[in-house]
C-alpha cells in the first residue's frame, strides 16, 4: 500500500493536508499511520508529514527511497525530501518558492523535472489567486485527480467538512474544484 510524504513550510497547511489524506483513507477502509517532523520555526520552517496506508504498518516514518508519492507545497522543500521518493514514485509540486529562496526556484524546478520524469508542476500564482490559505487543498485535489490515492477525489473532498471550520467550507470547496481543473489542464497540454 502507498506511502505519502507531504512537505512545505510552516503556515502552508502541511499537517492539515496529511490529516485530510489520513481521514479519507480511514473513511475508505484503510489502516493509516502518520507523523510529522516540524522545523525550528512554526512559520517558515520546514514541515514534513509522513502518511502510510496499508494492512500492517510497523512505523509511521517512511524510510528513504520508499515514498510512493511526494506532495510538495514548495519546490525547495520538494528537493530536500526527494531522497525519500522511490524510483517509481510520483511528484506533484507547486512552482512558487517561499521566502528568500525564490531566486533559486527555477533551477530547483529544473532539477525536480530531471530527477522525476513526469513530475507535475502546478502554477502557484494561479493557485494563490483564489487564496494562499487554500494552497494545500488545491494541491491535494490535483494529486487526487492525478490518481495518487487509493480512494477517489470525492472521498478526499468529503473530509473538508470534518476537518475545516464551517466558515471556510465554501472557499476550500472552490479550491478543491480548482485543483482538479488545473491538473486536467496541465495533463491536457502534454
Amino acid at each position: 500500500m502507498p506511502d505519502y510524504l507531504i512537505t512545505g513550510v510552516g503556515g502552508q497547511g502541511t499537517v492539515l493536508a496529511s490529516k485530510m489524506i489520513a481521514a479519507a483513507a480511514i473513511n475508505s477502509g484503510f489502516n493509516v499511520r502518520t507523523t510529522e517532523t516540524i522545523g525550528m520555526a512554526q512559520r517558515g520552517g520546514s514541515v514534513v508529514s509522513h502518511v502510510r496506508v496499508g494492512d500492517v504498518i510497523y512505523s509511521p516514518m517512511i524510510p528513504l527511497g520508499r515514498a510512493d508519492a511526494l506532495i510538495a507545497f514548495e519546490p525547495i522543500e520538494a528537493a530536500r525530501c526527494l531522497p525519500y521518493l522511490s524510483d517509481r514514485g510520483k511528484l506533484i509540486v507547486c512552482d512558487t518558492a517561499v521566502g528568500t529562496e525564490q531566486a533559486d526556484a527555477g533551477q530547483v524546478l529544473d532539477y525536480l523535472r530531471y530527477s522525476v520524469p513526469g513530475a507535475v508542476i502546478l502554477p502557484g500564482e494561479r493557485i494563490k489567486a483564489l487564496s494562499a490559505r487554500t494552497l494545500n487543498v488545491t494541491i491535494l485535489a490535483a494529486a487526487a485527480e492525478y490518481g495518487m490515492f487509493p480512494f477517489g477525489a470525492e472521498a478526499l473532498k468529503t473530509v473538508i467538512t470534518s476537518l475545516i471550520p464551517q466558515r471556510y467550507w465554501e472557499m476550500n470547496n472552490l479550491a478543491f474544484g480548482m485543483g482538479r481543473e488545473i491538473y486536467s489542464e496541465i495533463v491536457g497540454r502534454h
